[in-house]
């Protein structure tokens, strides 16, 4: 049984959507969506710099983008179960789904770059990256700090957000804890301001039942209703990431392969890490297509 992954933001790398758009129809489809929301992707993905695509309001929409297209020239419609993402990987997963036109699914994720961009500059806040550790201790020290654990990744890797000073004194036992280059507390209450205009925006839209079961980062559950997967994609904004929770439904689901789209890499690692009973293939670059259809030819099929 196969499922497709989408991953979330850090995972854009400088000219990732070169290799995509020597094809004219991705190209053409790189061409629409850029115009749909008012933003050059193409530029973007092929000559922005580091820092530039780091900006949350360009990186969500570069990533979603490069999701949506990798995912079209993989096609096998019909040969997945389930889809999941992490964090703005939600828009990609429901768009993959069929539950937000991919024009629809540009603009929800370009607002919600911008307005989470916002929501970061209206108090000083950051995020990093606790590796190791005894899980409970590691929860405990990020409460104990008034921290909140913002994406709980499984695999050993819980991300704590929140206030910088209290951040520089995260030190618990047995841990490693890595500073992550963010603008802000992503997932936590400092970007409540920015849910509301992405539910205006989401209420002018009108959602579709999904082809195939959609994984919740709210709760790892399966959602087959397409108006509550947009209400969660909404929600998600200002609430913690439970990657580890979608991971252990997965296994639970009987999901014996899983295909992350480009930029792929990162999800398949916290797989490998935590469920490496799931096979798992990151579609990277054109040059994957050929070994990811026999992929697909292994597990998929509903």
């Amino acid at each position: 049984m196969l499922a497709i992954i989408a991953p979330g933001q850090g995972s854009q790398t400088p000219g990732m959507l070169s290799p995509w758009l020597e094809d004219s129809k991705l190209r053409a489809m790189a061409e629409e969506i850029s115009e749909a929301i008012g933003l050059d992707l193409i530029a973007l993905g092929t000559t922005g710099d580091a820092d530039e695509i780091k900006d949350t309001a360009n990186a969500q929409p570069l990533i979603v983008a490069a999701g949506l297209m990798s995912a079209h020239a993989l096609g096998g419609a019909g040969s997945f179960s389930y889809v999941a993402g992490h964090s703005v990987g939600e828009i990609t997963a429901a768009a993959i789904a069929g539950v937000l036109a991919p024009v629809d699914a540009m603009k929800l994720v370009r607002t919600r770059g911008v307005e989470m961009a916002k929501a970061a500059g209206v108090t000083p806040s950051g995020m990093a990256a606790v590796l190791g550790g005894d899980r409970q201790i590691v929860l405990r020290a990020i409460a104990d700090l008034g921290l909140v654990a913002a994406n709980d990744n499984g695999g050993g890797q819980i991300v704590a957000a929140g206030d910088l000073e209290s951040l520089a004194q995260l030190d618990p036992e047995g841990a490693r804890v890595r500073p992550l280059a963010v603008a802000g507390a992503f997932h936590t209450s400092y970007m409540q301001p920015a849910v509301e205009p992405l539910r205006a925006l989401a209420a002018t839209m009108s959602p579709t039942q999904p082809s195939v079961g959609v994984l919740s980062n709210k709760d790892g559950a399966v959602i087959t209703d397409g108006a509550e997967i947009l209400a969660r994609i909404v929600n998600q904004i200002a609430n913690p990431v439970r990657w580890d929770l979608c991971m252990e439904t997965l296994v639970s689901l009987g999901v014996t392969g899983v295909i992350e789209v480009a930029p792929a890499g990162t999800l398949v690692g916290l797989i490998k890490r935590a469920s490496p009973s799931i096979e798992q293939f990151a579609l990277k670059s054109p040059d994957d297509l050929d070994a990811a259809r026999i992929f697909v030819a292994n597990h998929g099929g509903k």
